[in-house]
């Protein structure tokens, strides 16, 4: 059986979700089993509807205690899961909490794990998983040789499909433990898109020349109803918050379409941003090195570029 930890935040399903549920699905089918899904705390979503995408059963371990995110006291109850199950693959998404979490359940159950994978496993001959090295420069494919076997796979790197079916919600009593954290405070980030499950973002650098010339860079995120993100040089300048630093130093991303405005592009930037399926570029240096990465470039002038192409996007959803 292939196990699929869903991912929930204040009781609704991240998107990363349904692209796991979705590879798990495909590769239970592979496997010749079946796909079933993990949740953990309270959820407020009817999560009979996730058998859309694949899932034929949803353990639900519904418990105060899970609300809050706890890597420790997750990894303790998912294992509980997969050893009373029988699960011999456990799919994570390589976000945030998966990482925090798939590592300690590879050590809690012993088996062999691949971080960040890009594709279904190749069974012809083993199980081979293919992932990202070097920071997206290279590809490594990783044969794992344990009984259960775990996956993380790399946000926005398998396609979500949806199919007509619904799953079976059982209750499953685990022992959850005390958490031996306490959460004191949270500080939620506001914004329109939350930036590591935006299809589209819009980035900008220090092209910009300073925090009050963001407007046209926020217009054309508005039109595309995109995320907006910028390089580590602004985040560190203060003129945009640290949180919508993307790159290797910060948050790395891998949407539908990434726009970098105004960014030369080097290489720690490069890293956090070259999963993105399509690179659009605007500088007014020919020779800015992220013209080497992009799918398509815009030599000009960011700020006679950008509005215009903000205007032209808000005729064409206007006419649509």
């Amino acid at each position: 059986m292939v196990l699929v930890f869903i991912d929930v935040a204040e009781g609704h399903v991240k998107k990363a979700s349904f692209e796991v549920l979705t590879y798990g699905a495909k590769l239970a089918e592979q496997l010749s089993t079946t796909a079933e899904g993990i949740v953990l705390g309270s959820v407020t979503e009817d999560l009979s509807a996730l058998g859309k995408y694949g899932v034929k059963k949803i353990y639900q371990v519904n418990n105060e205690t899970l609300d809050h995110f706890d890597s420790q006291v997750y990894t303790n109850v998912i294992a509980q899961v997969a050893q009373a199950t029988g699960a011999r693959v456990i799919v994570f998404s390589n976000n945030v909490d998966g990482k925090a979490v798939a590592p300690r359940v590879s050590a809690r159950l012993k088996a062999g794990l691949v971080s960040g994978a890009v594709g279904l496993p190749d069974t012809s001959n083993g199980f081979v998983v293919k992932k990202n090295v070097f920071s997206g420069k290279a590809f490594a494919n990783i044969s794992l040789t344990t009984e259960i076997k775990i996956i993380s796979l790399s946000p926005n790197a398998y396609k979500i499909e949806e199919t007509v079916g619904s799953a079976e919600v059982v209750p499953f009593n685990a022992n959850v433990p005390s958490s031996k954290t306490k959460v004191t405070a949270v500080n939620k980030v506001s914004g329109e898109v939350p930036l590591t499950e935006a299809e589209i973002v819009v980035s900008a650098g220090r092209g910009m020349k300073g925090p009050e010339n963001w407007g046209i860079v926020e217009d054309l995120a508005h039109a595309l109803h995109a995320a907006l993100a910028c390089s580590r040089p602004v985040a560190d300048a203060h003129w945009r918050p640290h949180n919508e630093h993307v790159g290797q130093t910060g948050i790395a991303i891998a949407p539908n379409l990434y726009i970098a405005i105004g960014i030369s592009g080097a290489i720690q930037h490069l890293a956090g941003v070259n999963r993105s399926k399509v690179i659009v570029v605007i500088n007014k240096d020919p020779e800015a090195p992220f013209f080497k990465a992009a799918d398509y470039g815009i030599v000009g002038d960011a700020f006679e570029v950008v509005p215009k192409l903000t205007e032209a996007i808000k005729k064409i959803r206007g006419a649509a």
